[in-house]
């Protein structure tokens, strides 16, 4: 795979699945180098044979929904303004309607049990902030008084007046006569144009300085559900309260289903049929910041009011990070769940759990139909393709990823290897093709609670066909080999997760003959590049390095990072010397290792200046060393970032390795 060809890597939504079971809708999404975003459109898929069409025309359409009648698609798509907003079709055909038209655009969005109404959240902005008025430039804004913690979000910037507030909108009438604007008059003046929304108005049911979001009806539809964070130690913890409002009622008072008192992150709220409600969240201990290794769960509430029961097993079982979703059925509910670098879809009942899609991928995204089970997945060859669960078993029906798996691409070979201290590492290994003896890069994922996973990864096939043999692993710190692996990095980052990698990385050469043990590189984002940047000072064996959008120093990451002043007291403590002890910044003297620093000037997961103060440091050392610094992008670069950018990064990459680990395929 060469860089370009991440224009192959189509991505799919979670399933809209007709209440029938014949079809099901998806939202297909790749970056695009000609246009330079990600581009993408709605497409109905047979369950039946895999016979898909082109549905919408879109440039960035995304997140479909269904109507109950499975009669209307909804949908994500900018507006004019570039603001996302919803629209609504036929599925048989028709021009989209928008259905909403906010200043803020549309975060996430649910339609109401009877099909004619739809709940959203949008961002409200103070007037006079973030272009609000016309003429009023962002330099030429009043100040920001910032009295919480949190004040900013990676990807957002500021959170100094505006705020997620949860709305209601009738459906638009699809069979309606088109809006025509109205022909300018020589005595128009401003009072008398016609400039009504094109769109139903909506309701704005939350008001105050708090951010609501995961939008949910109850079974009646006569309310909508939320979480929000409304709680006096807000601004100190991560706890989530689940309220409802009434779906009509402007600005109304919330009715509390769930305390925030109950100690819990909820991600996902929705409502039974019997009155009960279904929670996706993760408990967060005494203090509600003790999110280290807290795997989301499954939880249950009878009614309003009652306590949260836990029907998942903390200790076990990971239901992923927020973006994960659960689905309430007959019999129970149906849960994503990572494990081993693999994430499975599971029935839970009372009972017990039973996986019904499993295997060599990750599961996206799922839905229901009558005797059917629709999930987009993963796989070692595709970044999405449909897969229904039938009477005929599992059968994956697509093959948008077919453009990719005529890339070339290459296996790896899994293995769990052993770890000095009697326990085992997991991973994968990636191997050129020829005899070798190929040099090596040590690949480091972000988190770190996160892992390595079985999907098709464009990091690791562009630097195969390159030459390099690429091994990666998932040492402990990382999600879905349960909490107590989680757990063994918590205020000791930098000891068993290096000897982890590490001992991976040694079983690998004796394994693997065509690897070359002298030529080594090291690399790794967010919490890899923390952990690439700490093994370069503690083990000289790498000819070089790239450190990427690291967590560098521990002490400056708190006031500078949105999650700063929470993560890093969670991982390294607040002893300053235990601190130190863990910080890459501090041993940056001991690096000999030939780094290149890469960041992106808008990042606010991990803040541009702990790229430049290690950079800054190691040139000062005397070490070989260069920063590259992507403008206009955030902490999202290497996943979600503009198309060229992303190009242009591996481009950089390569001409480092080319330069001090040079191959065949790869050299200055």
């Amino acid at each position: 795979m060469r860089a370009e060809d991440i224009e192959q890597l189509v991505t799919l939504s979670r399933p809209a699945v007709h209440p029938g079971g014949e079809w099901a809708i998806v939202a297909a999404s790749r970056p695009d180098l000609r246009a330079n975003r990600n581009v993408g459109q709605l497409w109905k898929v047979s369950l039946l044979d895999g016979a898909r069409r082109r549905l919408t025309g879109g440039t960035a359409d995304r997140a479909p929904q269904l109507t109950p009648d499975g009669d209307t698609v909804l949908f994500v798509r900018p507006d004019a303004a570039d603001k996302p907003q919803v629209w609504a079709m036929r599925v048989d055909g028709g021009e989209p309607v928008q259905a909403t038209a906010q200043a803020g655009g549309v975060l996430e969005f649910a339609v109401s049990p009877a099909g004619d109404r739809i709940a959203f959240t949008s961002l409200v902005v103070e007037p006079g902030r973030y272009g609000s008025i016309a003429g009023v430039a962002p330099a030429q804004e009043s100040p920001r008084l910032i009295t919480r913690n949190r004040n900013l979000a990676n990807g957002l910037g500021s959170l100094v007046g505006r705020h997620a507030h949860l709305f209601t909108a009738a459906l638009p009438d699809l069979d309606a006569e088109p809006r025509y604007d109205r022909a300018a008059h020589p005595h128009d003046d401003e009072t008398t144009k016609d400039d009504a929304l094109h769109a139903p108005e909506a309701i704005k049911l939350s008001h105050g300085d708090f951010d609501h979001a995961a939008p949910a009806f109850s079974s009646d539809g006569e309310r909508v559900l939320c979480t929000t964070a409304r709680h006096d130690t807000r601004d100190d913890d991560l706890l989530t309260a689940v309220v409802e409002f009434d779906a009509t009622v402007a600005e109304g008072e919330p009715h509390t289903i769930l305390s925030s008192r109950a100690g819990l992150a909820v991600s996902e709220v929705q409502a039974t049929p019997d009155g009960g409600f279904v929670l996706v969240a993760g408990k967060l201990g005494e203090s509600g910041r003790d999110f280290v290794a807290r795997q989301s769960q499954l939880f249950v509430l009878e009614q309003p009011g009652a306590h949260a029961e836990e029907v998942t097993d903390e200790e076990s079982v990971d239901l992923g990070e927020v973006g994960s979703h659960s689905t309430v059925v007959e019999d129970g509910v149906l849960v994503q769940e990572r494990r081993r670098g693999r994430v499975r879809l599971v029935h839970v009942t009372g009972g017990g759990s039973k996986e019904l899609i499993g295997g060599d991928l990750e599961v996206l995204g799922h839905g229901v139909g009558a005797g059917v089970t629709v999930a987009t997945v993963r796989t070692p060859t595709s970044m999405g393709e449909v897969a229904v669960l039938d009477d005929r078993g599992l059968t994956v029906l697509t093959d948008f990823g077919k453009p990719l798996g005529e890339t070339a691409l290459v296996e790896p070979s899994e293995h769990e290897f052993a770890a000095r201290d009697g326990g085992t590492v997991h991973g994968w290994v990636f191997v050129p093709e020829g005899e070798g003896p190929h040099p090596v890069l040590l690949n480091i994922h972000g988190g770190p609670f996160a892992q390595y996973g079985v999907g098709v990864f464009d990091e690791a096939q562009v630097a195969v066909a390159a030459g390099y043999a690429v091994v990666q692993c998932n040492p402990r710190g990382s999600a879905g080999y349960g909490r107590e692996h989680g757990l063994a990095i918590k205020q000791a980052m930098g000891t068993v997760d290096m000897h982890d990698v590490l001992d991976f990385l040694d079983a690998a050469l004796d394994e693997h003959p065509q690897l070359d043990r002298e030529r080594l590189g090291i690399m790794g984002g967010s919490y890899g590049g923390y952990l690439t940047a700490w093994t370069i000072a503690n083990d000289h064996r790498f000819t070089a390095a790239v450190v990427e959008r690291g967590f560098l120093d521990p002490e400056s990451f708190v006031g500078t990072s949105d999650i700063g002043w929470f993560f890093s007291q969670g991982y390294t403590g607040d002893d300053a010397d235990a601190v130190r002890a863990q910080s890459p910044m501090a041993q940056v003297g001991k690096v000999t290792t030939p780094t290149l620093v890469v960041h992106s000037e808008q990042d606010w997961r991990c803040p541009p200046e702990q790229a430049q103060r290690y950079w800054s440091a190691l040139k000062r050392n005397g070490v070989e060393t260069a920063l590259l610094l992507f403008p206009g992008e955030d902490h999202e670069l290497t996943r979600a970032g503009q198309p060229r950018h992303r190009v242009e990064r591996f481009e950089h990459i390569l001409a480092w390795w080319a330069k001090h680990l040079p191959t065949p395929h790869n050299h200055a």
